[in-house]
């Protein structure tokens, strides 16, 4: 499996949003990185609709 192709700027944001180390956001198949990001959103609307 190839590195995904994103930028390093962006590898580094995703990784700090996910909370994982750079070089797994490198490495990390394309449709579980979606789906986590898509669990960090959801996560923040729900936060966001209780304040």
């Amino acid at each position: 499996m190839r590195p995904l192709q994103i930028s390093a700027d962006t590898a580094q944001k995703l990784a700090k949003t996910l909370n994982v180390p750079l070089e797994q956001i490198m490495h990390m198949p394309q449709h579980i990185l979606v789906a986590k990001l898509a669990e960090v959103e959801a996560a923040e609307k729900k936060k966001e609709t209780k304040e």
